[in-house]
């Protein structure tokens, strides 16, 4: 069943980011993080969020968390709101 996360965007609207399907999520820089899906073969789909800064890997243990929790809401529940603990300027798919 696929599950997505509603991330806001300052200045801007909501993006629908995939909750299903992750290999791996890692912070790459105080101010980037990616999301690697499974995907055919051996390609590997990146989704890279740009946030304000959050050290010691905040922001990737902050998303972690959200997909636990919005795997765990029922079947009905397909988009879970986020908020955050600073602000994310863009989402780049990839």
């Amino acid at each position: 069943m696929e599950k997505f996360l509603r991330f806001p965007i300052s200045g801007s609207t909501y993006i629908l980011v995939s909750a299903t399907n992750i290999a791996l999520i890692s912070q790459l820089t105080g101010t980037t993080t990616a999301i690697y899906y499974k995907s055919g073969g051996s390609a590997t789909d990146v989704v890279t969020i740009t946030h304000a800064s959050l050290i010691n890997d905040g922001f990737r243990d902050f998303v972690q968390n959200q997909v636990i929790n919005a795997l765990q809401t029922p079947w009905t529940a397909v988009s879970f709101d986020v908020t955050p603990p600073v602000a994310v300027s863009g989402i780049a798919i990839s």
